[in-house]
């Protein structure tokens, strides 16, 4: 055969390949056309691999807290000791100005008390003959605690009788289907205004007599406040066994207080004509004593106003 038409032959029996394409190497300045937006990714690949921890496990490097930052600061050290001391300082403004109105640390004297303090002080108060020395025993020239001295008058006592009081008298107009919220609040406030007003005579009476005494407002509150005790104990007699055991036992704490109170004040209202050694029969000293004895007996006419009606 000719030879071109051996040619011609093999060009047919043989499959002609597919010619390649050379795509072209794009430039990293250089977008592709078919592309809607940037690809940012290997910048941001970029940015991240450079904040790379020198241990090379990918994670970027740890920076400095602000906490460790503003520590670690010698002008914030410097404003953080200044505010300290600025508050140190008012801390103790603050507790000058509350002692000049209320008398904490006086305070705390008055509720130094243990167990065996408050049994005695109680048989004391329903006892009162029995006792012999009625003075207050000192420790330069301080009183000891009430706990080293029944003598001594305290706050607790009066306080927990006050709010037994308030609840036995709730439990008295309960028993008599008689009780509220009002009735029971009248009967509380009462109590306190009886008692801020015998305060107030009292003070009164021993500015206009001039007497020089170590008897302080505190110490009132407190004897004054023992009568509550004895209230309790009538109520709660009269509501077991009637009127006749609310007569009995308010008789018997209405002597006891009274007696109590005329052996306690005498030593504080006469101690100044003792020191002197004058005459308790002059006139001065005359109004002393009954200024006593009128504290002394207002105590049962208070507790029986304050009670009777929560027996029926």
């Amino acid at each position: 055969m000719h030879p071109a038409g051996l040619a011609a032959a093999a060009a047919a029996g043989t499959p002609r390949l597919p010619s390649k394409r050379r795509i072209p190497v794009s430039q990293p300045g250089m977008a592709d056309p078919h592309q809607l937006f940037d690809d940012t990714s290997s910048t941001q690949s970029r940015g991240y691999g450079a904040q790379r921890a020198p241990g090379g496990l990918g994670y970027p490097a740890a920076s400095a807290t602000p906490q460790a930052a503003f520590l670690a600061d010698p002008v914030s050290n410097m404003a953080m000791a200044y505010g300290s001391s600025l508050a140190a300082q008012g801390k103790e403004l603050v507790d000058k100005n509350i002692d000049r109105f209320i008398p904490v640390t006086k305070l705390k004297y008055y509720f130094a008390v243990d167990t065996m303090y408050v049994g005695r002080k109680l048989g004391l108060l329903f006892f009162p003959y029995l006792h012999q020395d009625w003075e207050v025993q000192y420790q330069q020239d301080t009183p000891v605690a009430p706990r080293f001295d029944v003598n001594a008058p305290d706050l607790y006592i009066p306080a927990m009788a006050f709010i037994t009081y308030v609840l036995v008298a709730g439990l008295a107009l309960g028993t008599q289907d008689r009780f509220s919220p009002d009735l029971l609040g009248l009967q509380a406030s009462s109590a306190l205004a009886w008692l801020t007003l015998e305060v107030v005579a009292i003070l009164l009476s021993l500015y206009l007599v001039t007497v020089n005494t170590d008897l302080t407002t505190i110490d009132l509150v407190a004897f004054l406040g023992y009568k509550y005790v004895g209230m309790i104990g009538g109520v709660l007699m009269g509501l077991l066994f009637g009127k006749i055991g609310y007569y009995l036992v308010l008789g018997w704490c209405c002597v006891a207080i009274f007696v109590f109170m005329i052996r306690t004040l005498r030593l504080k209202i006469l101690a100044e004509a003792a020191a002197e050694g004058v005459p308790v029969r002059g006139a001065r000293n005359q109004l002393r004593m009954y200024l006593t004895m009128a504290v002394a007996a207002a105590q049962p006419l208070l507790m029986y106003w304050l009670t009777f009606h929560l027996v029926r």
